[in-house]
């Protein structure tokens, strides 16, 4: 083939675009195939003493930004070429590599890394799989458009779910105006005040650092927009569509003017009504009648009038919403090793 490279198993290759987390390029190694082409924008190499220097090692080096300063110090990234830095081969190959001399050194050291690599490869794959699981169950446990059942059930429910609106099962409230709280009311300690985006990914903060604070006297004249636990908050701007449940810990917290409070009345379980409005189809709802030219924004009333489908029985919401609690748990927390896995890696 013209214009590419042979790779075979083990060799590397640099690829010289810029992008996230990469801002000198990324160099990888050949692991998954016997061999492979790549465009010649690639700059491919292999080890030339490899009774001496170890691959793995210098698979785990390349993970480091110790070589960035080198390709800083050669390279120019071209206008035209849309984040591709202008490097040599010749050039590249000049960077300074700082290693052990020793093999053994080198091999403990990349047999470390390995071992860490594979750990957080299978908590990604673990996370992955249960966020698509999730995903399947809100699917087929919540009735479709025009449907009035899920295609999923706990045994010994078969009423139809009814329709009703948010606003019906719902008390909504908007949080404090601009005049009523400003940002020289904030205080090092106090407390704090959830505001959008605390809760951009649908989970909010175990803890008080870095949230905005104010004093016991400003939260006993903000008494309107405390949070209770089984509280549910929406953005009012931006991310529209995402909600978060409040849990105890931040109970009694504050809520910003930028946020929604939902509380739910009437018994209906907090935990099955923050998965309902989960939902791909309770979200694309809210998306679509979110106003604004530039950015996505609700009010109380777009909120009230989210048409939503809901088991009567008390206990089927509350064993679904179970369900959907114990798969969030086990999400979170392999969302939690793998960050602490690639902490420790770091």
């Amino acid at each position: 083939m013209s214009n590419y490279y042979l790779v075979y198993n083990g060799e590397f290759a640099y690829n010289k675009s810029t992008s996230d987390g990469y801002p000198f390029g990324a160099v990888k190694r050949l692991d998954w195939y016997e061999k492979g082409v790549l465009s010649t924008l690639y700059i491919v190499f292999a080890l030339k003493h490899p009774e001496k220097d170890d691959s793995d090692f210098m698979t785990v080096f390349y993970d480091t930004d110790r070589w960035h300063r080198g390709v800083a110090e050669r390279a120019a990234e071209g206008a035209r070429n849309h984040g591709l830095l202008n490097i040599s081969a010749d050039d590249f190959f000049d960077i300074d590599t700082t290693m052990p001399e020793d093999k053994a050194e080198q091999e403990k050291i990349g047999r470390l890394l390995k071992k860490l690599d594979t750990l957080i490869t299978l908590h990604q794959r673990k996370y992955e799989k249960l966020v698509n699981i999730k995903k399947s169950m809100l699917d087929k446990m919540f009735p479709k458009n025009g449907a009035s059942v899920p295609e999923i059930r706990f045994k010994g429910f078969t009423d139809p779910w009814e329709q009703r609106k948010l606003g019906d099962i719902s008390e909504i409230k908007t949080g404090p105006f601009g005049s009523t709280l400003h940002a020289d009311d904030y205080v090092s300690d106090g407390i704090p005040i959830i505001t959008t985006e605390h809760f951009k990914t649908g989970s909010l903060p175990t803890d008080k650092y870095g949230l905005p604070q104010v004093s016991e006297n400003d939260f006993s004249r903000l008494s309107a927009y405390i949070l209770n636990a089984g509280d549910i908050v929406f953005s009012r701007v931006g991310s529209v569509d995402i909600n978060a449940l409040i849990t105890p810990f931040q109970s009694t917290w504050l809520f910003s003017g930028r946020v929604l409070r939902v509380r739910p009345q009437n018994k209906n379980s907090s935990q099955f009504l923050h998965t309902l409005l989960e939902t791909e189809d309770v979200k694309n709802d809210i998306r679509t009648r979110a106003v604004g030219q530039t950015m996505p924004s609700i009010n109380t009333e777009i909120l009230k009038t989210t048409p939503l489908r809901l088991p009567e029985s008390t206990l089927e919401q509350e064993q679904l919403g179970k369900y959907f609690l114990n798969l969030d748990t086990l999400i979170t927390l392999h969302q939690r090793k793998l960050e602490k896995l690639q902490n420790i890696k770091k």
